[in-house]
Parts: structure tokens; sequence; C-alpha cells
């Protein structure tokens, strides 16, 4: 079986090499090839004699996702719906900030964790994704931007729970991070988890990068309810992981928040939140309900939004009412489901 070697890390390149007959630097060479000058066959790998590059093509394979269809919305929000080798489809999304782009990439095809506000859940779990299919993502929007430099932050945002596909996740984000990789900042990249406690405790001593954390509520009723994880991992559990989490200087957890009209939006979930979160190096995201097709569940009105931001504030809290681009294309916070089914142009 051919190997591919995007989804390798350095010493795992370099010992390839040598267990087919090649220097270590020659590993050295196709990964800078690979992950910094996003290589798209061997034959470019133009200081690499032929017959190096013949004997790794018979041995490896540079696996591509292919582009289905990118939508693009009113406010400069990409999305782009890629077809794995085996047909199942997975979504990345490409967001315009102020002067830089950030990109929201997938872990999964579908979701297992089956929280009730997001679209990717009700699709289930078709597969975890390989360490190269989560970094191709990243190469293939680089390749197609003007200015690929502008892209600088990364989220593991998109479809699927990144840590319940720890090994590959762990994997892609090193070779993102690390110099002779991508050489992502890992201040500029960030893993999202619905609250995997053991396997939040692993990435706290296996790699340094962002952690943000799904919330949504502050009491175990009605976490539960939105978000079934919580049942096996409750907030007790969860919080207390977040407080012995590992963090840089001036480094905070983000806290996930997503506003739901009569649900969590109340003056008590607001006072419940501040006490869970008390003495905590926070920062609190609040998100809107974003809307999906056949929910009973809407977002509070801003004037509620707008009060429970005040109220967190008061409270000596960071927090930041964050607003979804993308909308209008299913391409926000909880809307990504792998299929354009639901694309207004359709």
């Amino acid at each position: 079986m051919k190997t591919d070697l995007k989804g390798l890390s350095a010493r795992e390149t370099e010992e390839w090499a040598v267990s087919h007959g090649l220097e270590p630097y020659r590993g050295r060479q196709i990964r800078h090839w690979l992950l910094t000058r996003f290589a798209g066959a061997f034959d470019e790998m133009s200081n690499i004699p032929k017959a190096v590059q013949a004997l790794v093509r018979e041995n490896a394979i540079i696996n591509s996702l292919e582009e289905v269809k990118t939508l693009e919305s009113e406010d400069g929000t990409r999305k782009y719906l890629f077809k794995l080798h085996d047909g199942h489809l997975i979504e990345s999304v490409l967001i315009p900030e102020r002067d830089h782009l950030t990109l929201c990439i997938s872990s999964q095809a579908g979701c297992a964790m089956g929280c009730r506000f997001c679209l990717t859940g009700k699709q289930g779990l078709k597969r975890d994704l390989s360490a190269s299919e989560i970094i191709e993502q990243v190469i293939f929007v680089k390749r197609s931007l003007k200015d690929p430099d502008r892209m600088r932050n990364i989220v593991l945002m998109g479809m699927g729970e990144p840590l319940a596909n720890y090994e590959a996740v762990m994997k892609a984000l090193g070779n993102l991070i690390s110099d002779d990789g991508m050489n992502f900042s890992h201040r500029k990249v960030t893993l999202s988890t619905c609250g995997l406690v053991p396997e939040m405790k692993r990435m706290g001593r296996d790699i340094t990068v962002n952690l943000a954390v799904s919330l949504n509520a502050a009491d175990d009723k009605t976490r539960s309810f939105l978000m079934p994880i919580n049942r096996k991992y409750p907030l007790t559990t969860l919080i207390r992981a977040c407080r012995e989490f590992p963090l840089p200087n001036r480094r905070m957890i983000t806290f996930e928040y997503i506003l739901i009209n009569g649900i969590n939006d109340r003056n008590q979930d607001a006072l419940r939140l501040s006490r869970l979160l008390s003495g905590m190096r926070a920062k609190i995201n609040l998100i809107p309900l974003n809307p999906s097709p056949n929910s009973d569940m809407t977002p509070p009105p801003m004037n509620r939004i707008l009060h429970f931001q005040d109220f967190l504030v008061k409270h000596h809290f960071t927090a930041i009412i964050r607003k979804s681009k993308g909308r209008d294309i299913l391409a926000a916070c909880g809307q990504l489901t792998g299929t354009f089914a639901d694309d207004p142009e359709e």
C-alpha cells in the first residue's frame, strides 16, 4: 500500500526515506515540497533526481481533495465542498477578517456528538479524516488564493469533533505549526471541542495550540439537553479539566456559548455562567443561534443578547458577540452538513 507522506511527521518522513534506501535528507526535501511548496506531483520536486522521484512515485501518493463546489457569501465568506477518495463529503469555510483570513477546517466526515443545535451532528459520523485529509484542506485553499499569506488563522471548528479523532488531528496540528511544515503560529491555531475530558488532558501535554470549549449552558440539565456528551463528562468534570489545562502566559481558554431563545439566555443563565467560570483565564464568545431548516429553536432578540453580554462584562469577563458570517450559504457555526442540498441557488 502506498504511503501518503503529507500525513507523516518529520521523523516519520525521514524514516520512510531510509526504509526505501534513501538518505534522511531526501525525506526532509520531500516534506518541504509537500508542506511548504504545496507540490501536487512528485515531478514538481525539481531538486530531487528523476530516479529518486520515480522511486518515491512507486511507493507514495499525493492524495488531493476533489473540489465539488465552492459558494461565496454576500459577506465574502467562501464555503468549499470537498469529495474524499471514498466519496464522503466534507466542508471547509474561509472567513474574511479585517486584515487576514481564517480557515475553518473539518476533522471528520459527519459527527457522532449529536448536539441539538448543530446540523453536522444530525448527519451522524461517516468516518474520521486522515491527517493528510485535514492538512489538504489548508493546502487546497492556500493554493487558490492570490495572496496565500493572508490566511494566518486556522480553526478546527468544521465538521466533526477533533478530539474524537485524536491521533490524526495531533499529527495534522504538528505539521501545521512546525517550522519545517506549514509554519503557522501556534497562537493562530485553535481547536474547538465539545468537552472530551481525557483527550483534553492529553492535548494539554502533547501540543500547544489554542483551546476553545463549546459550553452553551452553565447547568447540567440544560447542557445535557443541548449536548449529550455532558451526560458522560458533566460540568464539574469539564470545568476542572479546563482549570487544570496548561496555558502559556497571557493565553485564555475560549468558551463558546450559543445563545438560544428561552433555553440558555436568561438572567439566571448569565449568573450561573459567571459563577462557573469565576477566576479562570477565560474569554466568552457569545454566538446567537444560526438558523437551520426544520429547527424549533431560534436566536434571542438582540436586546436580550446585549443584556447577557453586559452582565458578563460587569462581572469582569471578556465577552464578545461573535457575528456569524456566511449564513446565506449555510457556512456559519453549526450549519455544515457536507452537502449543498439546501443551496439557495439550486
